[in-house]
């Protein structure tokens, strides 16, 4: 039987495989029997399945095995996409609709030949039709069917159609925006604009964004969503349409449209194929437009329990021990982005809000919880954080969840509250544990109500996990060995008898779009306030402070505990040093 992968495409010459038929293959390679292709052949014509899916569904075969099979017959290469470094710009050659349809992807391109691979290299009709498609010398490789629907959801991930639906957006508005009629049009559910920004939603919740950023540039507009904490853009398009997008985004989140000099947030949701999305929204002047942000909240699914966090079992222990207090504050401190609020929302789940009283006050709102009295903050009509705050005193809470300690009033009420019989949780903006309490004192807060109410402050970054499916043995670069001594020398670690650091990092693969990351874990550390840490800061003694803290907080630090992600093969030495700077 001779087979050629391997043909020449041309609109005159369509590239053809030769004919095999699946069952003989397998019966003359001993993978079934004739009794088994027999049953199988009956099955499939009372079915009308496909002969592989058949045997694979009968135990008879592996989908992968099968792949193998074929490989072997065409005398092609067998390619496994989890570890195959596709590239995007190869992969986009064929266009989304006829890749789905025919379980096709590009691979490479050597010299004048394109490597394809098919889930089905018997489909002599795909090979014609990609053929005619892309219009060169084509190589065949074979895949399991099952690995494509993900490389299809990574590289194409609807970008087709928002570009598609942003060019008739473009046609729609002409050389000039009249805001007259966009203001009708876009009421309308088939409006370009509403299916563009449908669109970029499903696209971001299913790249996994915690973002999407829509930014006027000089000459074009940027959409870039945020997936493990790095901007990916996502399209760029006609500048034109930014005023269109924006207006859209703030008739939805009920904000002045007319208003365009003056930052305004808001929130909304949004309804997709498989789930409800809250979306905080931010918009703010720039040289080119309104540059828009939005956050994405999965409504239910978003909100994790403690124990999900992936908090070490002593801190997970000592932690639940402090949320069962009956009074003083906790502080979850760390950058934009590091899910402060979520471990705050986590820690309310553990509390029993039939028998507890608990009042959060937001800006925005960003979980909804059963049981809970939520209050949003408006500046617009004077209900600031501060005031909020004391109203809440009023109404006989034991818990009380304050969304940031913004300023000096807030953060004294917040440490009233704290001493007088409430349980007060709340974040603040610093790099680490250790700073916490000092910036309060800056912010004008007096020493003796910040030794008194502050029980704990937990710092949290969160690490970038290195991408399982392409990661490698690393060495250790001199800047990163560097760290490595420091971290030991401040646990008292001698180098010379310490143990070689064995670590990975991801090359990149078509699963985690060639960063070599994929997904994120949180890094906590946790410091107790004792009582000696409580007296250096009632004397403004910071040297006394640190010396403590520092002991209490000896192998437990957040370098520590990334260090321990690192040996576990779960993140990089890169990025464990990359959080341990950024919290120096």
């Amino acid at each position: 039987m001779s087979t050629t992968p391997e043909a020449t495409a041309s609109p005159d010459a369509p590239p053809r495989a030769a004919k095999l038929r699946l069952g003989d293959v397998l019966v003359e390679q001993n993978v079934i029997s004739a009794a088994q292709l027999t049953q199988a052949l009956e099955l499939q014509r009372a079915t009308g399945k496909k002969l592989g899916r058949i045997l694979i569904e009968a135990n008879l075969i592996t989908e992968e095995a099968l792949a193998h099979v074929l490989a072997r017959q065409l005398r092609a290469p067998f390619v496994n996409l989890r570890t195959f470094p596709l590239k995007a710009e190869l992969v986009r050659l064929l266009p989304e609709t006829p890749a789905r349809r025919f379980k096709a992807v590009v691979l490479e391109e050597r010299n004048d030949t394109l490597l394809v691979a098919m889930a089905d290299p018997l489909d002599l009709f795909g090979f014609d039709e990609i053929a005619k498609l892309l219009k060169r010398r084509l190589a065949m490789a074979v895949v399991a069917e099952s690995q494509l629907a993900a490389v299809f959801d990574k590289h194409y991930r609807r970008s087709d159609e928002i570009s598609g639906l942003a060019k008739a957006l473009e046609k729609d508005l002409g050389d000039a925006v009249d805001f007259g009629a966009l203001t009708a049009s876009v009421g309308q559910e088939g409006a370009p604009v509403v299916r563009l920004l449908q669109s970029v939603f499903e696209d971001a919740t299913r790249a996994g964004a915690s973002d999407v950023h829509i930014e006027p540039q000089e000459g074009e507009l940027q959409i870039r969503n945020r997936v493990d904490g790095l901007l990916q853009t996502l399209m760029t398009a006609d500048l034109r349409i930014a005023p269109a997008l924006a207006q859209r985004l703030k008739l939805m989140a009920g904000l002045d449209i007319s208003e365009k000099r003056l930052p305004q947030d808001g929130r909304f949701s949004v309804r997709l194929s498989d789930r409800t999305l809250d979306v905080r929204l931010s918009t703010m002047p720039s040289q080119y437009g309104e540059s828009v942000v939005m956050r994405l909240l999965g409504q239910g699914s978003a909100l994790r329990r403690l124990h999900q966090l992936g908090l070490p079992e002593d801190l997970l222990t000592r932690f639940r021990e402090l949320l069962g207090r009956d009074s003083g504050m906790i502080l979850v401190t760390g950058p934009t982005g590091s899910g402060k609020t979520s471990t705050l929302y986590a820690a309310l789940a553990e509390l029993d809000a039939q028998q507890t009283k608990i009042i959060t006050v937001e800006d925005p709102v960003e979980y909804r919880l059963p049981g809970l009295t939520q209050v949003q903050v408006n500046e617009k009509i004077e209900l600031s954080f501060s005031r909020v705050l004391r109203a809440a005193l009023r109404q006989d809470p034991d818990v009380i969840l304050v969304g940031e300690m913004r300023d000096a009033e807030t953060a004294e009420i917040g440490l009233r509250a704290a001493i007088t019989g409430h349980l007060l949780l709340s974040t603040l903006h610093t790099k680490d544990t250790l700073s916490t309490p000092f910036r309060l004192l800056d912010m004008g807060a007096p020493p003796f109500m910040v030794a008194t109410s502050l029980q704990a402050v937990m710092a949290q970054r969160l690490l970038r996990a290195v991408c399982p499916h392409c990661a490698e043995p690393h060495e250790a670069t001199a800047q990163e060995l560097a760290w490595l001594r420091q971290v030991r020398a401040f646990n008292g670690i001698d180098e010379a008898n310490a143990t070689p650091v064995a670590s990975v990092s991801g090359r990149g693969c078509a699963e985690c779009h060639g960063t070599g990351y994929h997904g994120r874990v949180g890094v906590y550390e946790m410091l107790e306030i004792d009582p000696d840490m409580a007296l250096a800061i009632q004397r403004n003694d910071a040297g006394a402070f640190l010396t403590r803290a520092r002991q209490s907080l000896k192998g437990k630090t957040l370098a520590d505990r990334s260090l321990g992600f690192v040996l576990q093969h779960r993140t990089t030495l890169a990025e464990a040093m990359r959080i341990s700077v950024d919290a120096e």
